[in-house]
């Protein structure tokens, strides 16, 4: 990863994501600084997409601080919901101070699940967009994605956001009740990882 040098900026200020991005990178050796460190601001996510919104993300951590840095925008798309809560993940977790309660958000959905019935299915994926810019301009991002179903009430303690009720396909437990390094082999983040290495590596 010597295009991305020794320090990296991580321009999260959500603390679960920053522990995972971390553990991600942390075998290449590059110092990871994460943006509420540096007292970064948090800019507003206008994106219509994953995509978007990470790149947004990066590109204001880059221009900053003038490093490189590594953005994340994620999130829980449900079938039986047309998407939702999809880019709006976060926002959804937010209660009426503003604060986020991801017990809040998986509740909301579960009422929603309910609402639509049985017959539309608990099917529902989460999606990972990494975007890496540079301070000149320069910006790379990659997309990963893991099938799986919902499950209700929610199972484990591991992760974080909507990590107990998702059951991945192929397995039996949620993201929640996983070891974090069975969940980091096989999760959209770690994919859409993989993808940034391998570009890296080219």
């Amino acid at each position: 990863m010597t295009p991305v040098g020794p320090k990296l900026v991580i321009a999260t200020h959500n603390e679960g994501k920053l522990r995972e991005i971390r553990a991600l990178v942390a075998p290449f050796g590059i110092e990871c600084v994460g943006a509420a460190e540096l007292d970064l601001p948090e800019p507003e996510e206008t994106g219509t997409s994953f995509v978007a919104n990470a790149e947004l993300k990066a590109r204001a951590a880059a221009d900053l601080s003038g490093l490189p840095a590594l953005s994340d925008d994620s999130g829980l798309s449900v079938d039986a919901l047309n998407g939702q809560p999809g880019i709006h993940s976060a926002r959804w977790a937010e209660d009426e101070s503003g604060r986020r309660d991801f017990g809040h958000a998986m509740e909301k959905v579960e009422a929603a699940l309910r609402a639509a019935g049985e017959e539309a299915g608990r099917d529902a994926h989460f999606t990972c967009a990494l975007s890496l810019a540079w301070p000149d301009g320069r910006i790379e991002s990659f997309e990963g994605k893991v099938f799986g179903h919902l499950v209700w009430p929610p199972r484990g303690d591991n992760g974080f956001g909507y990590d107990p009720v998702f059951v991945p396909h192929g397995h039996e437990l949620t993201f929640g009740e996983m070891a974090p390094e069975a969940k980091h082999a096989m999760s959209h983040r770690a994919q859409a990882f993989e993808q940034l290495v391998a570009w890296l590596r080219t």
